[in-house]
């Protein structure tokens, strides 16, 4: 991650960009687009520390690049003897070392490095621009060499197998050179190309001749004598033998090619005549023939028959068989049964599969009182839940619905006169349990706490009791005097002692919700009466919630009843107050009212009264401890504001309307007149 760049490419429309890094001057952050540095407050500007602002929007998918450069030739701070070392000071000289430390990472960690996993250089996914030629073979090289050579390439790549042939050839292609160098054999070669062709139209019959040099040397020695006897001479004197043979020479060639099956067939007669054995059966291999189709048909159940034989070898299963053929004839008449058993094979096993539950409704009918019997009994019960599973299928609704009713009952634990201390399923009380507590008529819910009244303990706004107390008596709680069982909300009673209103707190308490005690003991047949506050919460309610109020309509509009007065709907008003009989045509002014002119004949539009405020302050002027001057301020009939403290420091204040006035009378009162 780069300390001090910022890299964005740009889109043709964004002017901002956001510099993410500290610098302390501006002109250290360098700004380029596609490489080309740009010029501080003529092509941007910084609008805000952290915001580069261009004068024209970069383009379309050019680089934008914030680089932050320090400056490394000249300190920013120049100690001198005797000065002032401020925090900034100390800072900015800290800050400029520090940035260039990481201005130096930022560019060792944009360099080429070796990779961790490979040990090789590793560009990271960038280009390598401004790349020398290549001289030596190991060089890099560029686009533009390879674009350059790309067609000799194309061409080697075309030739690949020739070139392959020529490198195989390698050592040939040598003799070939030592052929012209330093005798030129190849240029004496090319000058017999006449005699060459000759020869190439003859090369069949040069490789026969080349194929056949032995005989011809055998001949060759024949015919000069090199060998004790004239062969040619000997074979010019049986000329008519070879001739026939020559004459003969398919058949020879005939009998040379199945000269196994003539070995094969004389095998056969020495030292065995077995050809002349064959010969003797002659009627029997006819009628073989004549059974061919059978032959082949046995030939075709070869496997068969190998099956049946191993049923007879060693175990003689079919003779075993054969002694069961009555058996076997009575299978064969029911042999559609059987096929019918073997198709019900998997209810059968079903059956089977169910013997112990079969065993279960067996016993169960022999005992004196049978659970099926039961079940008989209540069989209306058992039709509608059957009905239910058809039709609405409640159940099923429970039973997908298992976890959340196991949660309700949870939650809802029940009527009981008695505080429950656990679940049903016996796990410990969570915060939300519900009961209905039938000792006094309440729902209570389980705070951190204990057990509390979910809602108000009084039915309705308020309820009233009174008790006649005992000589120093202290706590009030149960029935009162008619009978009624004190229940109150905490912090929501107010307790009279013979009439006289009592402090929560100091004269008594009341925190129970079933009990009073009084901080001093009551006197006998003292009276103390209970009124007992209901409590609720006001619904935060949006009159688009109603079932037949629609959504919102737009601003201005109205909720009325539609035309056909089927429902509501939000309408346009199509009619103002200018529009009534007795208003005027038209709307006043700004802050006028709409009030009954002088005459009491119409309405009009008038500039209504402005609200006076009259602030009074009563002073000491002469420091004698009494209060002997009134000192009133006025708003001037609405046109002079004033503001909180001088409000807050009026002892009293009188709002009137303007025309308010003040005299004295002739006994030295004031008097306010309207």
């Amino acid at each position: 991650m780069a300390f001090a760049i910022d890299t964005y490419t740009g889109d043709g429309s964004t002017v901002n960009y956001s510099v993410t890094f500290p610098y302390i001057e501006e002109a250290h952050v360098v700004v380029t687009l596609d490489g080309v540095t740009k010029t501080l407050n003529t092509d941007y500007s910084f609008t805000t520390s952290s915001t580069i602002t261009f004068t024209t929007a970069p383009s379309a998918s050019a680089v934008i690049k914030f680089t932050r450069s320090t400056s490394q030739t000249s300190r920013l701070v120049d100690y001198q003897d005797g000065s002032t070392l401020t925090e900034a000071t100390l800072d900015q000289d800290g800050n400029q070392s520090f940035y260039m430390a990481q201005e130096a990472i930022d560019i060792t960690e944009n360099t080429i490095s070796l990779s961790t996993s490979t040990d090789q250089w590793d560009a990271d996914n960038k280009r390598i621009t401004n790349l020398a030629s290549p001289v030596d073979d190991s060089d890099a090289v560029t686009k533009g060499f390879i674009s350059t050579n790309l067609p000799n390439i194309t061409t080697v790549a075309g030739i690949s197998s020739d070139v392959t042939s020529v490198a195989n050839n390698n050592t040939d292609i040598s003799t070939v050179a030592g052929e012209i160098s330093p005798t030129n054999n190849i240029s004496t070669v090319a000058g017999l190309d006449t005699e060459i062709t000759s020869l190439g139209a003859i090369s069949a019959d040069i490789t026969t001749v080349a194929n056949n040099e032995t005989d011809i040397q055998t001949l060759a020695d024949l015919e000069d004598g090199t060998t004790a006897t004239n062969g040619l001479s000997t074979l010019a004197g049986i000329d008519t033998e070879i001739t026939g043979v020559y004459n003969i020479r398919n058949n020879v060639t005939n009998v040379d090619g199945n000269s196994a099956d003539i070995s094969t067939v004389a095998g056969q007669i020495s030292p065995t005549n077995n050809i002349q054995t064959v010969a003797g059966l002659n009627s029997e291999i006819t009628t073989l023939g004549g059974l061919s189709t059978e032959i082949t048909n046995v030939e075709a159940n070869n496997a068969d028959i190998t099956t049946v034989a191993g049923q007879i070898s060693p175990t003689n299963n079919i003779s075993t068989l054969a002694g069961l053929n009555t058996e076997l004839s009575a299978l064969y008449n029911i042999r559609t049964d059987i096929t019918a058993v073997a198709n019900i094979s998997t209810d059968i096993q079903d059956v089977q599969d169910k013997i112990a539950e079969l065993q279960t409704v067996a016993n169960d009918l022999n005992e004196v009182t049978s659970e099926i019997e039961t079940v008989a009994g209540s069989i209306a019960n058992v039709d509608a839940v059957g009905a239910d599973l058809l039709g609405a299928n409640n159940i099923q609704t429970v039973a997908n619905n298992l976890a959340s009713v196991n949660s309700f009952a949870n939650t809802y634990l029940g009527a009981s006169a008695t505080a429950p201390t656990q679940d049903p399923d016996g796990s410990a009380l969570d915060l939300g349990d519900l009961y209905f507590d039938t000792a006094s008529d309440t729902m209570k819910v389980y705070s951190s706490g204990g057990w509390i009244n979910a809602g108000s303990a009084v039915n309705g706004t308020a309820n009233r009791f009174k008790y006649t107390a005992t000589a120093s008596q202290t706590t009030f709680t149960g029935a009162d005097d008619n009978g009624n069982t004190l229940s109150y909300d905490s912090g929501f009673a107010d307790i009279y002692l013979n009439g006289v209103k009592l402090v929560n707190g100091s004269d008594f308490t009341a925190t129970t919700g079933t009990s009073i005690v009084l901080s001093s003991g009551a006197s006998a047949n003292d009276i103390l009466e209970v009124i007992a506050y209901g409590t609720f919460t006001l619904s935060n309610f949006s009159i688009t919630d109603a079932n037949d109020v629609p959504a919102l309509g737009s601003a201005g509009q109205a909720l009325v009843v539609n035309s056909g007065g089927t429902a509501l709907e939000f309408s346009t008003p199509t009619s103002s107050i200018n529009d009534l009989s007795d208003t005027p045509a038209s709307l006043g002014s700004a802050g006028q009212a709409l009030v009954v002119n002088q005459a009491g004949t119409a309405l009009e539009y008038s500039n209504s009264s402005s609200a006076e405020i009259y602030g009074f302050v009563l002073t000491d002027t002469d420091s004698d401890g009494v209060l002997d001057t009134l000192q009133v301020t006025t708003t001037n009939g609405g046109a002079d504001n004033i503001d909180a403290t001088t409000y807050a420091s009026f002892d009293d204040v009188i709002y009137a309307s303007t025309g308010f006035s003040w005299s004295l009378d002739s006994n030295g009162n004031l008097i306010a007149t309207i």
